[in-house]
């Protein structure tokens, strides 16, 4: 333990975020204690508190890095066990149907499926001496003292006896996903509750698991047609593990994959590219295929609260759901969980600067995510000047990205959480973008001519 912060910390929920806010609060707290409802030791498939943990995921980049840091030599480990591991820009990538050029990036991309995934994380946290995993207990609320400036400890019941249980705590951390309940226990407690900011998406996955077929995947373990304005439908199909491979269908505004094999078969022939439907056509299907609705994105505002608790944190998706076509979600949280740790280590907890510090780490991976999905005709949500000039600028770079391996290399760095969105609009970056995009016609990728950008002009919410 580096420098003692409280006695005990209690985080609210055990999935990724969860997991690694954990391993970060063991470096300053006695004990931590990690509650979930679920039975997650040793737990390696989808349960009944992740129903979205079936469909494809990635560990994009800077999550990468991040866990090869809280656990060293944890990437090399997955390697060994046979799960794919590889470079970010050595993926198969499809934008508006042209396919981006293989190339180096030295960024790597971990897709286990999400399940082995979280396992692998929670089984090395729950190796940690002072961490301690509080199984199928429902989470009730929390508890303050009196007055309510501060929150004292959770509430919560074993979902095999009846009693309530209060664990006092020094800090509570709510990372209970999307579903989170702090903005009605603010309310409670006489706090407002945060604002929301939603893009409505209607997104849907819908998944099945293949055999692989001797001699496919030769050249890539990923190959992901990306839903654009212009083809609205997507997918994800790679490697899960040497034998198996994961096809995730993606679908929005109602137009939802089908959970028929038939249908299943035919949404994958209809995508832009033929490589999916080539690579699953004559494969042997290993389940049925399941689906996820994914409604809207969605942003909570906690560092514009005036007022908020002290002992209380909210990180992960309880602060910001991301769509997750683009990946972003586990490393944000890894993010997140590595702001806490430098937070902590000032010695102290201070909630307002805490919520000020997760709201910047939010806010570039925001504008890539809900900002792209504003380009769909019939998204709801709030459009600006800014969103459509960006847009119209990252549909530029998709293009160049095409044709330029170096424009491509930036784009995954902006892809993988390493760069924010402005670096694309340096002077350099700008150039080789415009001139590579030079006979870009809307019908390439819907978006008008554009005249060169200034060198000072960044994407709108750039840091």
């Amino acid at each position: 333990m580096r420098d003692h912060v409280g006695n005990r910390a209690v985080v609210l929920g055990g999935s990724v975020a969860g997991s690694l806010a954990a391993r970060v609060l063991a470096e300053f707290y006695h004990d931590v204690v990690v509650v979930d409802r679920d039975t997650v030791s040793g737990v390696s498939v989808t349960r009944k508190g992740t129903p979205h943990a079936g469909h494809a995921h990635g560990l994009h980049a800077r999550g990468q890095l991040i866990l090869e840091e809280l656990f060293p030599g944890f990437t090399e480990d997955l390697v060994r066990k046979g799960y794919p591991v590889g470079d970010l820009g050595e993926m198969r990538w499809y934008f508006n149907g042209r396919r981006l050029p293989y190339t180096k990036t030295g960024l790597l991309s971990v897709t286990p499926t999400r399940p082995i995934l979280e396992h692998e994380i929670r089984s090395r946290v729950a190796a940690l001496a002072n961490v301690t995993y509080l199984e199928r207990h429902d989470i009730l609320g929390l508890m303050s003292a009196p007055g309510g400036g501060r929150v004292v400890g959770a509430r919560v019941r074993s979902r095999d006896h009846a009693e309530e249980v209060v664990l006092d705590a020094d800090l509570v951390v709510d990372a209970t996903g999307r579903g989170s309940r702090t903005p009605a226990w603010l309310e409670e407690m006489g706090y407002e509750r945060p604002s929301e900011e939603r893009v409505k998406i209607g997104l849907a996955y819908t998944t099945r698991f293949y055999r692989r077929v001797p001699g496919s995947f030769e050249d890539t373990w990923s190959i992901n047609p990306v839903a654009s304005p212009e083809h609205p439908r997507g997918a994800f199909f790679g490697l899960s593990d040497q034998d198996r491979c994961i096809v995730s269908l993606t679908g929005i505004l109602g137009d939802h994959p089908p959970t028929d094999p038939e249908g299943f078969l035919e949404f994958a022939r209809s995508l832009p590219v033929p490589d999916v439907y080539e690579g699953i056509k004559d494969a042997e299907p290993l389940d049925d295929p399941t689906t996820f609705g994914f409604p809207a994105s969605v942003r909570r505002h906690y560092e514009g609260l005036r007022r908020f608790p002290a002992g209380l944190a909210v990180l992960g998706d309880a602060v910001c759901s991301f769509n997750p076509v683009y990946g972003q979600g586990m490393s944000v949280a890894a993010w997140e969980a590595m702001t806490l740790r430098e937070h902590l280590r000032e010695g102290r907890f201070d909630p307002a600067v805490f919520l000020g510090e997760i709201g910047k780490v939010v806010d570039n991976p925001w504008q890539v995510s809900a900002g792209g999905d504003l380009a769909f005709p019939g998204v709801e949500g709030k459009r600006t000047p800014e969103t459509e000039m960006g847009n119209a600028y990252v549909g530029r770079v998709q293009y160049a990205a095409s044709k330029d391996p170096e424009v491509a290399k930036g784009f995954m760095r902006v892809a993988g959480l390493i760069d924010p969105p402005s670096a694309l609009m340096e002077p350099g970056m700008a150039a080789r973008v415009m001139d590579a995009s030079g006979d870009m016609t809307t019908s390439d990728g819907g978006v008008p001519v554009m005249v060169h950008p200034p060198a000072e002009q960044k994407l709108p919410g750039a840091a």
